[in-house]
């Protein structure tokens, strides 16, 4: 699934680059949108980000895309990758601006640990 944002003036820190964490729930919330569609009636919760290192700034203007895929599915837990490229202001639009690994857990409706019910 890939998906697209736009930095706007709200979303800089500063010194003129996007806020991390604005990165960070833009990732959470697109990722979360994945599993909700691949996992359609059940309930998931973000429980944990690989190590997070931001390498390169990304600047107002910017359209980012969201590549988002999954790569682990356990008995209560999903994991995807997202990669971030730069779709804008970039001669190489396959370059990584950012990349991590997300997981969430299957909860019930008292937010429980609950086994995830794979589709057909």
């Amino acid at each position: 699934m890939e998906h697209y944002k736009i930095v706007l003036p709200a979303d800089l820190n500063d010194y003129g680059s996007l806020f991390g964490g604005t990165l960070l729930k833009w990732l959470d919330e697109i990722a979360y949108i994945r599993v909700s569609l691949d996992f359609p009636g059940q309930h998931f919760v973000t429980i944990g980000l690989d190590h997070v290192e931001f390498r390169h700034p990304i600047h107002e203007g910017q359209i980012l895309r969201f590549r988002c895929k999954k790569i682990r599915v356990g008995n209560t837990s999903v994991t995807y990758n997202v990669r971030v490229f730069g779709a804008r202001y970039n001669r190489n639009s396959e370059q990584v601006l950012f990349e991590n690994k997300i997981s969430f857990v299957c909860v019930d409706s008292e937010g429980n640990k609950s086994p995830i019910h794979k589709p057909d």
